[in-house]
């Protein structure tokens, strides 16, 4: 076993759970802590939920301690145990529990983590790990023992100040911080031998809507990221008791092949479509279900598949061939809401076709090795078969660097694509993700006018420095549209759908287990047919205002426009989707009764700040107004959401744990299914 250089003595495993030391008493946090109620907590019935408020005005009183436990000692003090095969090593994250409900295409998800002290010493666990990234966390729970602890919303620096506080003295306390907007940090102080702090994360999302089939998507594992030299903000991929060798400021610990911890997950989601449900799948995952209507649906993770090292996907397929838009409201005390998904008319397939230009543009980084870039390559073969001789295409590959097949892209005749096809083959991953290379190459030379350009990024998105890449297509897109196809068991959707909204296109996913073929033929019919181009709406009287996305995208035949704002109206009025389809006018009528717009959703208030906050993030990257990060951090204050600036935190203030400083203990997790480890955490750095 070995120990740790500073701080508390080294830990080992315990046999069972048991009780060191702690007493009950009043807080000396030094932050003003009461209970909103004013009722004393004693009197409370233990299922009673306690919300606990940190004034504003002293919240800066005290600061952490300069003692030991403020430089982690890693896990390197843990002690592995066998089981079979496998190595079984004690971490702190027992189990996760996820309950969703689907109303329409809106989610509301909740997540339970189970934290467990298997160690002789109190420790503090961390755990980074994913979300949708366009979740919209609007609530925190700690439940210690039978009591319920709701956090609180504060700007960030102030909530960690508060945590660091209340850890340096020994209470139960619990931080949620966003790394990403798909990547989150909880933080669990003073956990003692034995015992059990559960933490509850709620949010809502909206639902993907591809070719007549909804999508949900529960991501259960953060992927390895790649982080271009000097740069310090990513998120850094490092073996287990590697802590601090990435550089970088969040930190991934992951288990080495044969080794495995105790945390499982299980996952329950009920559908209520509003219409009826023709067929669905999950292709990530084995699954058990039932349905007692034709429109519900009830679906439970299998048994035999609880380890979080992939994406949960499910699919399901409504009836029709073509639904009607979709018109939600919400109204509270700050107003009214609204969401509207909006599909594009099905005449617009017979149009008449336009000639290509896809530039392919290749992740060969080590993270895709194997089994991922088998699969991209898969897909584009077969794209470029599928092509006519009127198109032209341009293959690009990026690891440590970017190199193309030539200087322009070259026209779709048998001889050039059987060249393409001897290129592609030749390509295997290794090296590292400078996907600013990528970029450049792709976004950087002539454009044809004759053709329709669209950029088709193949990866797995495992990157830190997603605003750079942001920038970046801010900067060179021009006529140029972006598809985006994620790559792999669990890609960076942050990444993937930031490209495709911002560069006015389409995300699409390839899992290890989809035909290439059909993903890449589902891709090829979209981009042929004409896009509704120029789009915007006409309101009527709505009176509609902080309608996000601010620059509507372009509509693809198979892919909705899914719009969020607020409202003030209350009459029936008709609303018209008006764009370009070629040389045609498009106009889509759609009649809005907002007092009938179907049961009201309070997620939809969330959804909206987030897209709000999404939006002027994506001003912020372009380099804007100084002011957007102080309005991020006020949207994200208003409607009590996560962000990169605000943090929730809880404190268990009745009580204090007793003996040394707890350990910091990182949650090792699995590599994705499907990645290698040694291309990604060799030594606690990705593979460059």
């Amino acid at each position: 076993m070995s120990g740790c250089s500073r701080g508390p003595k080294p830990l080992t495993p315990i046999p069972g759970a048991y009780h060191v030391g702690g007493g009950v008493g009043s807080s000396a946090l030094g932050f003003d802590l009461a209970l909103s109620a004013g009722t004393a907590p004693a009197a409370l019935p233990a299922s009673t939920d306690e919300l606990w408020v940190i004034s504003r005005s002293i919240s800066n009183a005290g600061s952490p301690a300069n003692n030991a436990d403020s430089e982690q000692p890693g896990s390197g003090a843990m002690i592995v145990e066998r089981d079979g095969s496998e190595e079984v090593i004690p971490l702190p994250l027992r189990h996760t529990e996820v309950k969703a409900e689907v109303s329409v295409y809106i989610a509301s998800v909740e997540v339970r983590q189970t934290f467990y002290n298997p160690f002789s010493g109190k420790i503090e666990a961390k755990y980074v790990f994913p979300l949708p990234q366009d979740a919209a966390v609007n609530e925190f729970l700690m439940i210690v023992g039978e009591r319920r602890i709701r956090g609180i919303i504060r700007e960030r620096e102030e909530a960690e100040k508060v945590y660091a506080e209340a850890k340096r003295q020994g209470h139960v306390a619990s931080l949620l911080t966003q790394e990403r907007p798909n990547i989150f940090t909880q933080s669990v102080a003073n956990i003692e031998p034995g015992k059990t702090i559960d933490v509850s994360i709620t949010y809502f999302n909206t639902l993907a809507y591809r070719d007549g089939w909804y999508e949900f998507v529960f991501p259960m594992v953060v992927g390895p990221r790649f982080n271009p030299p000097g740069f310090t903000d990513g998120i850094g991929a490092v073996a287990r008791n590697a802590t601090g060798s990435s550089g970088q400021q969040t930190e991934v610990s992951y288990l080495k092949p044969g080794e495995r911890s105790g945390h499982d997950i299980a996952l329950t989601l009920d559908v209520d479509a509003g219409v009826v449900i023709e067929q669905f799948e999950s292709r990530s995952h084995i699954i058990e279900s039932k349905q007692d209507a034709p429109g519900k649906l009830h679906v439970e993770l299998g048994r035999l598949d609880r380890i979080p090292n992939k994406d949960f996907v499910l699919r399901y397929r409504v009836a029709g061939e073509q639904l009607k838009s979709n018109f939600l409201t919400h109204r509270d005390e700050r107003g009214g809401f609204f969401t509207l998904m909006v599909y594009p008319p099905a005449d617009l397939q017979p149009l008449r076709q336009h000639p290509l230009e896809l530039v392919f543009v290749l992740d060969c980084s080590g993270s895709m090795n194997g089994e991922p870039i088998a699969q991209a390559k898969a897909a584009i073969r077969h794209a470029l078969r599928q092509m006519r001789p009127e198109d032209s295409f341009q293959l690009i590959r990026f690891s440590n660097d970017a190199s193309q097949l030539g200087k322009r892209p070259l026209p779709a005749t048998a001889p050039n694509v059987a060249r393409g096809v001897a290129y592609l083959d030749s390509l295997n991953g290794e090296g590292g993700t400078m996907m600013i290379e990528g970029i450049k190459t792709a976004l950087d030379f002539p454009h044809d006018p004759g053709r329709l350009r669209f950029v088709v990024f193949l990866t797995d998105g495992y990157i830190g420095n997603e605003v750079e890449i942001f920038s970046e297509v801010h900067r060179r897109l021009g006529d140029a549209r972006i598809f985006s196809f994620g790559v792999g068991t669990s890609v960076n959707g942050y990444l993937l759908d930031g490209l495709a909204r911002i560069g006015k296109g389409a995300v699409a996913y390839l899992g290890l287990q989809d035909d290439a073929a059909k993903v890449m033929d589902d891709f090829m019919s979209r981009v042929r047919h004409p896009a509704l181009l120029d789009v915007r709406i006409d309101w009527g009287a709505l009176a509609v205002t902080d309608v996000y996305p601010a620059r509507l995208p372009d509509v693809f035949v198979g892919r909705p426009l899914l719009v969020t704002g607020r409202f003030e109206g209350k009459q029936t009025t008709m609303v018209k989707i008006l764009g370009k389809a070629g040389t045609r006018t498009i106009e889509v009528p759609l009649t809005v009764d907002p007092a009938e717009a179907g049961a009201p959703h309070a997620g939809i208030a969330s959804v909206w700040a987030r897209k709000k906050i999404m939006e002027l993030s994506d001003r912020q990257a372009q380099g804007e107004d100084p002011t957007l990060p102080t309005q991020i951090k006020q949207v994200a204050l208003d409607f009590s959401l996560m962000s990169a600036y605000t943090a929730f935190v809880a404190v268990d203030s009745l009580s204090r744990t007793g003996g040394e400083s707890a350990t910091t203990v990182p949650q090792a997790v699995p590599v994705p299914e499907g990645v290698k480890y040694d291309k990604t955490a060799v030594g606690g750095k990705p593979d460059r």
